[in-house]
C-alpha cells in the first residue's frame, strides 16, 4: 500500500476536529480535497474510517489503531522539519573540531564563547593533540575539521591554508624594547627560545639567522609557541612566536616588536574528502577564519 502525506494528514485532521469542514480549515485546502483525500485513504487500507455521529465524525475501531501509528508519523516528520530548519538557519548541531593545544588555550575558546552564544542549540567537542593525531582523526572522520600546522596534504583530506605573521618576544623591560622591529642583528648573544629543529618556522627562522650571518643562541627548544611566551614572560630569554600567540600574552607585559625578515607560521584547517560539511562546521571554520584575520598576511 502506497500512502500520501496529505491523506495522512487529513485523516488525522478529521479525526482530532470530528469535522470535515473545520478538517478543511486547518489544512487550508476545500472540503470536498478532504474528502478526496479519505476517499482515497479509506480504498487503500481496505476499510471505513469514520461513521457519523450527533458529534460528528468518529473513527472506526480499526482506524483508532491506525490513528495511533499515523499520530507518531506525523510527529516524527515535523520533528524531522523542524531539524532540517535547525540546520538551515545554522541553529543545531554538534561539532568535532581537533586543534593544536595552543589553541585550545589561546584565541579559541574566547571566539568559541561567541560563536556558541550566537547558536544556543549547538554543541561542540574540542580535543588538542599533536599535528600526527590531528591528521589520523580527519582521515578517519572522528572529528569535522582540524587545526594543525605542518600539513603537507593528503588525499583523504582537504584543507585551506592560513600564514600568520610573527613577532618577537622579550622579557619586559629589555633595552631592545626601544626599537621599533627586531633582526636577527639585534638577537646576536640573546639566548633564544624556538620550535623544534624540525619544525617548518624553525626552518625558516634559522635560514633568516644565516642569512644575516648570525646564529641562533639556542636555549630551549618547545614544541609550541604557548611555551616559549611563557618563558620569555618569566623574564628567561627573546623568541619569535606567532603574532596570535604573542597578543594573546601582550597584557602580562612582554615586549612585542615586529620581526624582519618578514616570516609566517603556516596554518591548515582541514576536513575529510568524504563529503560536504555540515553548515554549521562551515560557518565555524568562516568564522574562525574572521577571527584570525587581524594577524593573517597574504600568502607569501
Amino acid at each position: 500500500m502506497k500512502f500520501k502525506l496529505r491523506q495522512l494528514e487529513a485523516f488525522h485532521a478529521v479525526a482530532e476536529t470530528g469535522s470535515m469542514t473545520k478538517a478543511a480549515e486547518r489544512l487550508g485546502i476545500s472540503q470536498p480535497a478532504v474528502s478526496r483525500l479519505l476517499a482515497d485513504f479509506s480504498a487503500s487500507v481496505g476499510f471505513d474510517l469514520f461513521t457519523r455521529s450527533r458529534g460528528g465524525l468518529e473513527p472506526t475501531s480499526d482506524s483508532r489503531y491506525l490513528l495511533t501509528e499515523v499520530r507518531r508519523i506525523l510527529d516524527s516528520l515535523k520533528h524531522l522539519d523542524d531539524l532540517r530548519r535547525d540546520l538551515t538557519e545554522r541553529t543545531r548541531g554538534h561539532i568535532r573540531v581537533a586543534c593544536l593545544p595552543g589553541f585550545a588555550t589561546n584565541h579559541l575558546p574566547a571566539m568559541l564563547v561567541r560563536f556558541l552564544k550566537a547558536r544556543p542549540g549547538v554543541t561542540l567537542t574540542l580535543e588538542p593533540d599533536r599535528p600526527e593525531r590531528i591528521l589520523e582523526w580527519i582521515i578517519g572522520e572522528q572529528y569535522d575539521c582540524g587545526i594543525t600546522d605542518g600539513f603537507l596534504g593528503h588525499p583523504a583530506t582537504h584543507s585551506q591554508d592560513l600564514f600568520v605573521r610573527s613577532a618577537c618576544i622579550l622579557p619586559k623591560g629589555h633595552p631592545l624594547g626601544a626599537k621599533e622591529e627586531i633582526t636577527p642583528n639585534d638577537l646576536a648573544g640573546e639566548k633564544m627560545i624556538h620550535t623544534r629543529r624540525d619544525s617548518q618556522f624553525y626552518q625558516h627562522l634559522s635560514r633568516a639567522f644565516t642569512d644575516c650571518g648570525v646564529e641562533i643562541d639556542s636555549l630551549v627548544e618547545v614544541r609550541q609557541f604557548t611555551t616559549a611566551c611563557t618563558m620569555v614572560k618569566e623574564g628567561l630569554g627573546a623568541a619569535v612566536v606567532s603574532a596570535i600567540d604573542a597578543e594573546a600574552f601582550r597584557a602580562s607585559g612582554i615586549v612585542i616588536r615586529p620581526f624582519q625578515p618578514e616570516l609566517f607560521h603556516r596554518l591548515s584547517i582541514i576536513q575529510p574528502a568524504s563529503g560536504p560539511s555540515s553548515p554549521v562546521v562551515l560557518d565555524f571554520i568562516d568564522e574562525f577564519v574572521e577571527s584570525l584575520r587581524p594577524f593573517l598576511a597574504e600568502q607569501p
